[in-house]
């Protein structure tokens, strides 16, 4: 059986890190009173395609008209944290 890799592993060595996304939005009864929903998700900086997807399926299909959103993002693997080494690890 061959090895598995988890998908956030893969998603990460192809450059998407984990976002975080605070979402405020109007409650549709109360349109004074606002809301946070956090949404969390790894997607590629700055472009933030899974973010901008999530955002306009809200926009199309939920009645809570967003306020504003705040965003974070970590790459959690990068290319500068994998270097190669020349020597010898001796195992006893």
């Amino acid at each position: 059986m061959g090895s598995r890799v988890s998908r956030e592993f893969r998603l990460q060595m192809e450059g998407y890190g984990l976002t975080t996304a605070e979402i405020h939005y109007h409650l549709p009864d109360h349109s004074k009173l606002l809301q946070l929903f956090v949404w969390q998700e790894y997607d590629l900086a700055p472009e933030f395609p899974e973010l901008r997807g999530f955002l306009d399926y809200w926009t199309e299909n939920l009645e809570g008209a967003l306020h504003s959103v705040r965003v974070a993002h970590h790459r959690l693997i990068r290319p500068s944290e994998w270097k190669a080494v020349d020597g010898i690890i001796g195992l006893h």
